[in-house]
């Protein structure tokens, strides 16, 4: 079984920064029983009064990460829907999640290959290091 680990919070906005570059990913915020998605690259943001502010270009997704409310960034990694699938899980302190972000796909629907070896870097780092 691939390493679980998680990321500690405070690395929300370095990671964040990180996937703005990622082109493709899909991000999921559950709410209320209801779903909402976007697909498409996650906007770069900057910090400022305790939030990440995503300053993407318009139209696009935009909004407000309240910082301080990041307890840690799990790794998701299993199946969904019986396809291989991969995604960072922002939870507060509570382990309730926050949002998600799950790597891109192709046109034909595969993993986009340089974003799993990625994913897999930093799970295999944050895995290392929570072992320490």
């Amino acid at each position: 079984m691939a390493p679980t680990g998680f990321m500690p919070g405070r690395q929300a906005a370095s990671l964040l920064t990180e996937i703005a570059d990622w082109s493709w990913v899909t991000t999921i915020v559950i709410h209320g029983g209801s779903v909402f998605e976007f697909k498409g690259p996650f906007p770069s943001g900057s910090e400022g009064h305790g939030f990440y502010n995503l300053t993407g270009p318009l139209p696009g997704f935009h909004g407000h990460l309240n910082l301080e409310k990041v307890a840690k960034i799990q790794f998701q990694d299993r199946p969904h829907r019986g396809r291989e699938s991969y995604a960072f899980v922002f939870e507060d302190d509570q382990q309730e999640t926050i949002f998600k972000i799950f790597l891109g796909r192709t046109e034909s629907g595969e993993l986009i290959d340089s974003q799993v070896t990625r994913f897999k870097a930093l799970q295999q780092h944050y895995s290392q290091e929570s072992l320490s």
